[in-house]
């Protein structure tokens, strides 16, 4: 299957999907792509997300304004534009497999918002993070103000939201925004295939299962009860055996 803004290769049992539009912006007709690529995934068992000569710009305001200006003003058809980009951000969030962000260059808006739902983010050190819908007149709307306090404390969520300023790689390193900082984009593509490559060989279900139970953020009770109950199901003891070795 082609598509105009992603492209999506296989190496083994690790998946890659490569924002191919320019400068990884996101237009009307990126939104849909990603639910449809993300049905091609076959027996991959991670995910890394990445950009081509970017990671990504963000929303393509210009081909993006004639689709959401006839619906300003109209609560309903406002959120029925939005209602598409929030199904494909969350569709990397509901996987059953790990996604890895790795992210060079700019990371704006959008594309801030969709590495929060990723499961794992690292860049290299000319990486550069921005959510400025606060300086468009507008509230980030895609998830990143739900997502990031949980991510790097309310507080440094509200510093990117309200001022709209980027921050660098080693900032966001040391907000705990990434998890790795490589010291360019080469190391950084190396290490997120071996990083895909150490979950893909973990037990699916144990890796399922805990992607879950860290993503629905229960109560702590409720919480613990999930993981206990979704190892009563998915545990075995051929597999308890193969890690008692």
């Amino acid at each position: 299957m082609t598509f105009q803004n992603v492209n999506l290769t296989h190496a083994g049992e690790v998946a890659t999907l490569t924002l191919t539009s320019k400068k990884g912006s996101m237009g009307p007709t990126f939104w849909p792509e990603i639910p449809r690529v993300l049905t091609d995934l076959g027996g991959a068992r991670a995910l890394i997300l990445r950009g081509q000569d970017l990671f990504s710009a963000g929303l393509d305001v210009r081909a993006s304004a004639p689709v959401i200006a006839p619906t300003l003003g109209d609560p309903e058809a406002f959120a029925a534009v939005v209602a598409e980009m929030h199904a494909a951000i969350d569709a990397f969030a509901a996987l059953p497999i790990p996604v890895i962000a790795a992210v060079h260059g700019w990371c704006i808006g959008a594309g801030l918002e969709l590495i929060s739902a990723c499961d794992l983010r690292i860049a290299s050190a000319d990486a550069r993070f921005s959510l400025p819908e606060v300086k468009l007149g507008i509230t980030a709307d895609l998830g990143g103000l739900q997502r990031l306090p949980h991510l790097i404390g309310t507080g440094r969520a509200a510093h990117l939201a309200l001022t709209g300023d980027p921050i660098d790689a080693q900032t966001a390193e040391r907000w705990g925004l990434i998890t790795e900082l490589l010291p360019n984009p080469d190391a950084l593509f190396d290490r997120a295939n071996a990083l895909a490559a150490g979950l893909a060989a973990l037990p699916p279900r144990a890796v399922e299962g805990t992607k879950r139970t860290l993503q629905e953020r229960l109560p702590h009770a409720q919480s613990l009860d999930q993981a206990v109950r979704w190892n009563a199901q998915h545990m075995t003891a051929e597999g308890l055996a193969q890690a008692l070795k």
